[in-house]
């Protein structure tokens, strides 16, 4: 009775086992072979992973074959020929195509109205915070300025002469579509001197930033001097109307103190 009884529930144990068992079956009648459809798919979507990382690590290393789709323009500057009939613009042509400061300064002055003796003679006697002191302080600033300006527009057009090269070599370097100029470390050196060369005509823009701001403040004071003389002139012309009469029938002495 007991050799039934053990053979029962081995056969028993066995069908449970085979209930639990996942999806799997043996090959070629081989029973420690055995082929699991679950394993069989997880390891096709981890060697597609696999495959999608390679071939993502094999396109940064690999060279681009189409650039030349990103290939712009540089703009070029031409020398302004100022005309010059008697010499009353030679300094102004070399300023603003060249970086002489000493040109703009001379170019200036040949270009502008210079100072009379008399007018000096004439501002000596005049108080600070007059109209003609005013228009003095906006002269002298303007001539300050206006030089430093000229300057800043010759630095910026000889300066882009000067970095042409280096600017068409960089794109060329960047539009290449050799090996030597598309690896990892040069395409990030490539990004560092495109960098580089953004920086330097940043600083080039802001110089120019800077005289046109500089400028706008003279327009500024000759806009605001021309409006406080206005001011100015109506206060002193009602003070002369309320202190002499200027009726036609009491005429009395003649009025000396008008506003040419």
């Amino acid at each position: 009775m007991k050799p039934k009884i053990t053979r029962k529930r081995w056969l028993i144990g066995g069908a449970a086992l085979l209930l639990a068992a996942t999806p799997s079956f043996a090959l070629f009648g081989i029973g420690d072979i055995v082929f699991d459809p679950t394993s069989y798919g997880s390891l096709i979507q981890q060697l597609t992973t696999i495959r999608t990382q390679y071939d993502m690590l094999k396109n940064n290393i690999t060279h681009f074959s189409i650039k030349q789709q990103w290939q712009t323009a540089l703009m070029q500057f031409e020398n302004l020929n100022v005309t010059n009939l008697f010499g009353e613009t030679a300094g102004i042509r070399i300023a603003l195509n060249t970086n002489s400061p000493s040109a703009s300064l001379t170019g200036w002055r040949t270009a502008t109205v210079p100072m009379s003796s008399s007018t000096t003679a004439y501002l000596g006697s005049q108080n600070l915070g007059s109209a003609q002191m005013a228009q003095l302080a906006m002269v002298e600033t303007s001539d300050a300025i206006s030089p430093d300006c000229l300057t800043a527009v010759g630095q910026y057009r000889s300066a882009r002469t000067q970095n042409a090269a280096a600017n068409n070599s960089l794109v060329a370097q960047q539009l290449d579509t050799g090996d030597a100029t598309n690896s990892e470390v040069e395409q990030l050196n490539l990004l560092n001197a495109a960098e580089a060369q953004k920086l330097s005509e940043m600083q080039s823009q802001g110089a120019l930033t800077t005289c046109l701001a500089s400028q706008m403040t003279i327009a500024n004071m000759e806009r605001r001097n021309a409006a406080m003389v206005d001011l100015n002139t109506a206060a002193f012309v009602q003070q002369q109307r309320a202190a002499n009469d200027t009726s036609a029938a009491s005429e009395g002495s003649t009025w000396d103190s008008y506003l040419p």
